[in-house]
């Protein structure tokens, strides 16, 4: 685990977090006056919340589409 100051950190923010998100580096503490103040990780990805989590849960209809033109029209402010 790699220690960095905190001019340091600032300095050079883009690269540490490069080498967090790229795994180079599992986490960095951020020292203040020789202290350790902060522990920079990566984020964890959660790979089942994505688009399409929900496929097969329900069925679409196949006239989804039917009333959009009147949908549209509310929109627009015609009556």
């Amino acid at each position: 685990m790699r220690t960095v100051d905190l001019l340091e950190a600032a300095a050079n923010l883009e690269q540490i977090l490069n080498a967090i998100e790229s795994g180079d580096e599992s986490e960095i503490l951020i020292a203040r006056d020789g202290r350790p103040a902060a522990r920079l990780t990566a984020m964890k990805r959660d790979v089942n919340r994505r688009i399409g989590v929900a496929k097969g849960d329900f069925a679409v209809p196949d006239d989804i589409d039917r009333y959009n033109a009147e949908i549209q029209a509310l929109f627009d402010g015609d009556q």
